[in-house]
């Protein structure tokens, strides 16, 4: 699943109803232009590990929303 082939109104219900945390939303915006997961982890100013884990629970937070 790349965020990025999503439509502006799916990502409007995924950010909507996903109850992100600051940093989920935060690379969920960067990935949502294809912005590169290293790229996100400087961006963010955290660990490349760090980026890796939140983008796992990001993703796992949209299977949610996109199975209801």
């Amino acid at each position: 699943m790349k965020i990025c082939d999503f439509v502006n109104s799916e990502l409007e219900h995924i950010r909507s109803e996903a109850n992100f945390t600051k940093e989920q939303a935060t690379l969920f915006d960067l990935r949502v232009k294809n912005i590169p997961l290293e790229e996100c982890a400087e961006k963010m100013n955290v660990s490349v590990s760090t980026v890796y884990r939140i983008n796992k629970t990001v993703k796992m937070k949209i299977e949610k929303v996109l199975s209801m």
